[in-house]
């Protein structure tokens, strides 16, 4: 029987940021992950500290932002590989009033560190932007499937690894100590994203999945490197290669790509370019989001089982400071903010 401090359920970005906490304190762990994709890799990977759809600020924005960019800066230093990179987002205006908006919005004390108020006109015949952009200080964006592979294989090597479905119904809870095959643990974290809804301990009350689809595109003639906000996004990955999306289905909880899903995109998209481009790939994923849209922290019983998840369209700035909370909550008692605590749903 193995003896471990912690098991953790799923290596999304919620299971990536806890792992580290738990590595930066010497804590003994082991991750059961099936390897298949998730939100986390899904996702576009951006990060941004404002709502730009309504020019305001995310719940928390500055908080979050201070801890994730030192966090992943860190974690790619580790890992040996350029996860993270300061990349500006522009948000392209339909209109004057929008411009005003966007002033307005800049004077306010939370939104002034952010919100540049000199446009940008990128000069670019192949984007369609008569009223110019706003720029957004302190965004970027990470690789979220080279942090997965990466992160995984550096587990794998320390034999922190087991790529299989966890079996709910073989965990047992027996005075306070934990037991799973030949896993013995004092307590277990849960960061299975949308795949909770599978989990008994899970308060399923708590979740509203919500998939979303990307279409990878190739488009030489695009020449763009920010990242560019209009009615979706428009990510650039690698050269002429952009990810582009994403929608959002709250009927759907299926990963499959969806016809429906693309003709949206690509008829947004083509609102935003006039260049020629082709669709190279679709892939989509199921988002776990949260009735109130706050995450989900903590432990919904007595017994030594934990969860992080609901993290949503910001979990990639959010999970290195939520990883911190519920780090101290398990090991220091020190409280979860409330807006947070799962107990809200139990």
């Amino acid at each position: 029987m193995k003896e471990v401090d912690y098991i953790v359920v799923g290596l999304g970005i919620a299971g990536i940021a806890f792992c580290e906490r738990l590595e930066q304190h010497g804590k003994s762990f082991i991750v059961y992950e099936t390897g298949q994709n998730h939100s986390t890799t899904v996702s576009g990977g951006v990060f941004n500290p404002v709502v730009l759809k309504r020019f305001t600020p995310a719940w928390n924005g500055q908080q979050f932002l201070s801890e994730s960019t030192p966090f992943y800066t860190s974690l790619a230093k580790k890992l040996k590989f350029p996860l993270f990179e300061d990349k500006t987002v522009l948000r392209v205006f339909q209109n004057r009033e929008e411009q005003n908006d966007w002033f307005t919005a800049s004077d306010k004390n939370t939104l002034a560190p952010f919100l540049d108020t000199d446009l940008v006109d990128l000069k670019n015949a192949s984007l369609k932007a008569e009223y110019k952009f706003g720029a957004v200080s302190q965004s970027g964006r990470i690789r979220p499937n080279k942090l997965f592979q990466h992160f995984r294989e550096y587990l794998q090597q320390k034999e922190q690894y087991a790529e299989e479905v966890f079996q709910h119904t073989s965990l047992l809870v027996k005075d306070g100590q934990l037991y799973y095959k030949n896993i013995t643990a004092k307590k277990i974290l849960f960061a299975e994203g949308f795949g909770a809804l599978q989990n008994p301990f899970f308060p399923k009350k708590a979740m509203v999945p919500n998939k979303g689809e990307y279409l990878l595109i190739k488009a030489p003639d695009l020449h763009l490197q920010h990242i560019v906000k209009g009615t979706l996004f428009i990510i650039p990955v690698e050269e002429d290669v952009y990810k582009v999306g994403a929608t959002y289905n709250r009927n759907d909880t299926s990963t499959t790509p969806t016809i429906e899903a693309r003709d949206e995109i690509e008829r947004k998209l083509q609102k935003m370019i006039s260049c020629e481009y082709e669709v190279i790939d679709q892939i989509a994923g199921v988002r776990p989001t949260v009735p109130d849209r706050k995450p989900l922290l903590g432990q919904p019983s007595s017994e030594p089982i934990y969860f992080l998840n609901g993290l949503g369209t910001r979990g990639i700035m959010m999970a290195p400071l939520l990883s911190k909370w519920l780090y101290d909550f398990i090991e220091n008692e020190e409280p979860l903010p409330s807006e947070v605590n799962i107990k809200r749903y139990v």
